[in-house]
């Protein structure tokens, strides 16, 4: 875990604002589920995961209670939903921190931010469709360029049994091709192995049924309509049928999306799919649901790999000077930031030279100074700090002039700044 600090914070809070704007305008709307819940609530996302089994931060709470911290927030918003039971289809957003016990690296921390949607209550391929291609409109505002979309179906929960079975079949005959992690992940569950990025797993996998053998009808026409939506609004995608979600209610539709210029071993920026029976399963009535969640960290990687999404300029518009006492600068910066503008000053009463240098670091366009001469005259010093500084330029002007005339500084030093 780490602490984030400006201007990184503003830029983690601009990238939640640009995912909010792009998911708002689909209908969807906010939901903020409680950092902590009781455990059972995330066991159901399955005993057979590392989530589960190794990740959770658990504990007994003073009242006996076994909470959690969550570890991601699918379930949360399931739960929320079997409580609160809202009118369907159900679209709501999520932006916040997760928890995980598991081993730091590179884009992955033990408090990891991620946004994401949940849609709850309908099942039809081009909801599908319509989740899938918000999160590719949100890595298009971002700037990014090299993202794949990878996609794959798993079917009827029938269809997914009889693949299940398959894989089982197919991996115990050749143990021999198999990782002893990968072995452990077989007893738990056969669809995990297909996701073993080991080098010594990646021939047999390579070589393992294929989940299209196992469609039923409706499930090859459910897959087959998601993908003409994405041909029709132009998305392009990969069809990886090694793309698979180890957990039991996962169904149909499945997707990641993919940064190219990530490490090929920890590459994904984010994805979701297609499930059923996780209300259920929370006291709701039977209720299928899709979804996604995107990773800021990793996200952010690619950001800068790409050369897009800097951290926002956070520098003030103003910085005011006053070597009066600081009351002055107590009533300047209150008008300024009234009128709309970026304000900072000085404090216990520093020396001019002082105050001067902190207005230069501030990154501020415009000084406005004050002393005891203006005091008298009723008058401040409206000094430019960026583009050809001159002192020359600087101007007295009446106080009730100040904000025409800081207004009009500022827009011209940013104007010369940026010629």
């Amino acid at each position: 875990m780490r602490d984030i600090l400006p201007p990184d914070s503003a830029r983690w809070r601009r990238f939640q604002s640009v995912f909010a704007g792009v998911v708002e305008s689909a209908g969807y709307g906010e939901i903020m589920p409680p950092l902590m819940e009781d455990l059972g609530v995330f066991q159901r996302i399955g005993d057979a995961t590392d989530v589960v089994t190794k990740e959770m931060y658990d504990f007994d709470d003073k009242g006996g209670r076994h909470v959690a911290l969550r570890p991601e927030q699918t379930a949360s918003v399931c739960r929320a939903y079997a409580q609160h039971r809202p009118a369907t289809p159900w679209k709501v957003f999520y932006a916040g921190p997760n928890f995980r016990y598991e081993k730091p690296q590179r884009g992955r921390y033990r408090q990891f931010d991620q946004v994401g949607i949940e849609v709850l209550g309908a099942d039809d391929p081009y909801l599908d469709v319509e989740v899938i291609s918000l999160g590719w409109e949100f890595y298009e505002k971002l700037g990014l360029e090299r993202v794949q979309l990878l996609l794959n179906s798993l079917g009827e929960p029938e269809d997914r049994a009889r693949y299940v079975d398959a894989l089982e079949i197919y991996f115990r005959a050749n143990l021999d091709g198999l990782t002893e992690q990968s072995r452990i992940t077989l007893d738990k569950n056969p669809l995990r192995v297909l996701d073993s990025k080991r080098e010594f797993d990646a021939e047999l996998i390579a070589y393992a049924p294929r989940i299209a053998e196992f469609y039923s009808p409706d499930a090859a026409a459910h897959f087959d309509a998601v993908q003409q939506g994405l041909d029709d609004l132009a998305i392009p995608y990969t069809i990886d049928t090694k793309l698979v979600r180890g957990l039991d209610y996962y169904r149909h539709t499945t997707f990641e999306f993919v940064g190219l210029t990530l490490d090929s071993a920890q590459n994904a920026l984010g994805g979701g799919g297609r499930y059923d029976g996780l209300v259920e399963s929370l006291g709701g009535p039977p209720t299928p649901g899709i979804g996604f969640a995107l990773g800021l960290d990793r996200t952010l990687l690619a950001c800068d790999d790409e050369g897009v999404f800097a951290a926002p300029n956070t520098d003030v518009d103003v910085f005011v000077v006053d070597s009066t006492g600081g009351r002055q600068a107590l009533r300047i910066t209150a008008e300024l930031r009234n009128a709309g503008l970026v304000c900072d000053r000085a404090f216990e009463n520093r020396s001019m030279k002082s105050q001067m240098k902190a207005a230069d670091r501030s990154g501020a366009a415009v000084a406005i100074i004050i002393g005891s001469n203006e005091l008298d005259a009723g008058t401040v010093v409206v000094r430019p700090l960026r583009g050809a500084v001159d002192v020359n330029k600087q101007r007295e002007v009446p106080r009730r002039d100040l904000i025409s005339a800081v207004t009009k500084a500022v827009l011209l030093a940013v104007k010369e700044a940026t010629a």
